[in-house]
């Protein structure tokens, strides 16, 4: 078995609509690393439940669900990742702004974030991980390499996310779009366990005005002034 802990692990971590998912998998394609998107972990359980008709607010079911959960991540020829559950692709259903506010819900349980933290650095394998979440530097992977903090007003987040969830011809208002992304914010602040916060080592990076190739870039300029100071 391999030493997981010897794994260079870069962290991304950021409120939703700052760009860490697309920066996440661009930076992992450069290097041919393996990617972890934490967060398609709590949508599949958030999916899993509603179709299950199990409540979000029932934690004992949710961690038996878990428990049972047959959930697998392959990555296409194109390098798009895809999320299986019982071996059906769930990848776009799973990104429906209900389950992801769900996701979010079940997400302050500890109980919950401790079952599924096992899950998430099993994802740590050679030659490397990006991992891309909420908490990646500070609790899943407190000893990575390298620890990003994107962030980004509210306003600008909810223009991306509207404009992501339109491509997707998924039917939303950019003021719901704003109005769960507020709501989101104070929940994964404020919440007990996990809150979300960057690292005290993190690199932080605001995308307010910055385009996805500017953020990458800095990232990529991160990464190689860190294996300098290696050498």
């Amino acid at each position: 078995m391999q030493n997981t802990a010897a794994v260079p692990v870069i962290t991304i971590d950021g409120p939703g609509g700052v760009g860490k998912g697309t920066v996440a998998h661009l930076l992992a394609k450069k290097l041919n690393w393996h990617i972890l998107d934490s967060g398609a972990i709590y949508r599949v359980v958030a999916f899993a439940a509603e179709k299950s008709h199990l409540s979000i607010e029932d934690c004992e079911g949710l961690l038996k669900l878990i428990k049972d959960l047959a959930l697998h991540f392959s990555t296409d020829a194109e390098g798009v990742m895809h999320v299986l559950l019982n071996e059906e692709d769930i990848t776009a259903r799973i990104r429906e702004p209900h389950i992801g506010a769900a996701a979010s819900q079940l997400s302050v349980y500890p109980a919950i974030r401790t079952a599924l933290m096992a899950c998430q650095r099993q994802f740590a394998q050679f030659p490397g991980l990006v991992a891309d979440g909420r908490d990646m530097g500070t609790v899943i992977f407190p000893n990575a390499q390298l620890k990003i903090f994107l962030d980004a007003s509210p306003e600008a987040r909810a223009i991306r996310r509207h404009r992501q969830l339109i491509a997707q011809t998924i039917n939303v208002t950019l003021k719901d779009v704003f109005a769960q992304i507020i709501e989101r914010d104070e929940r994964d602040r404020t919440r007990a366990v996990a809150p979300l916060r960057p690292a005290e080592d993190a690199i932080i990076i605001d995308t307010t005005i910055l385009s996805v190739d500017e953020v990458f870039t800095q990232v990529v300029l991160q990464w190689d002034l860190c294996q300098q100071e290696k050498v």
